[in-house]
């Protein structure tokens, strides 16, 4: 398993729904966590109740430079060991939500706005990847050759898309499509490369919208079983599992209730 004691850990978007879960669970395990996030106030609040080493750093995902630095504020910490890429991003400038290819006044989704939500689910993914990959292979190995683990975050709609998620899904399919490939590129020194796909969850993105009540009838009746949304600490639990498991490696796992659109 990947020691995470005396180490550090990044998590990108690490002040959202998914990233605070995970970076609890990975400071639960000794990890010094940098919480990579634009989300000041959150994030701070979040290093301040770690409170084990683990620090906010503003990190702007479309931006490898401010990528880089926050690779570094982790090796700062001590080894870089686990890699979780959880973030969201902004919208692309005019849109207003789900987009079909051409919508329903027969105007066509522009190929700017497409470009941009793969930019930020994908292309920024790949960027935090191999970023944290290449600091990686710095480490010394622990058992088994292990240097680090890196988790990019997918979504059944990779698999699942729906009506107006065809840039969404484009990105994310390529998250699942590119995990084994990473992991065999990543093999030979030692790196481990996992995604999760999940389903329905509660997280901020619905929160900040409707109350959880109102979210919980709307969307948790599609989940078969729990008949429920997804806690996103069943997210982070998954994550530091997939970090203490060496036998997990080059897969998208379906983190879903069995949800299926």
């Amino acid at each position: 398993m990947v020691d995470l004691t005396q180490a550090s850990a990044l998590v990108t978007g690490g002040a959202g729904g998914f990233g605070s879960a995970t970076a609890r669970r990975l400071a639960q395990a000794g990890a010094k966590v940098v919480i990579a996030d634009v989300a000041d106030e959150r994030g701070e609040a979040l290093a301040k109740e770690l409170g084990n080493g683990s620090i906010y750093m503003r990190t702007d995902i479309m931006d490898e430079a401010s990528i880089e630095r926050a690779v570094e504020a982790a090796v700062n910490l001590g080894p870089l060991r686990a890699a979780v890429v959880v973030h969201g991003g902004p919208r692309a400038p005019g849109s207003t939500g789900p987009a079909r290819v051409v919508n329903r006044q027969g105007i066509r989704l522009p190929l700017a706005q497409f470009a941009h939500t793969v930019n930020v689910y994908l292309n920024s993914a790949f960027a935090v990847t191999s970023i944290a990959a290449e600091a990686m292979a710095k480490n010394e190995p622990q058992d088994s050759n292990q240097r680090g683990v890196i988790i990019n975050t997918a979504s059944i709609a990779g698999y699942e898309g729906q009506a107006g998620q065809a840039a969404y899904s484009a990105a994310k399919g390529g998250i699942i499509g590119m995990t084994l490939t990473i992991a065999r590129d990543l093999a030979p020194i030692g790196i481990r490369a996992v995604s999760i796909a999940p389903g329905t969850f509660l997280t901020l993105a619905y929160s900040s919208v409707m109350t959880d009540e109102q979210a919980q009838a709307k969307w948790g009746p599609m989940v078969p079983n729990p008949h429920r949304m997804g806690d996103p600490d069943e997210y982070g639990i998954l994550a530091a599992h997939i970090v203490a498991n060496d036998f997990l490696n080059g897969t998208t796992i379906r983190l879903d209730g069995a949800q299926r659109f």
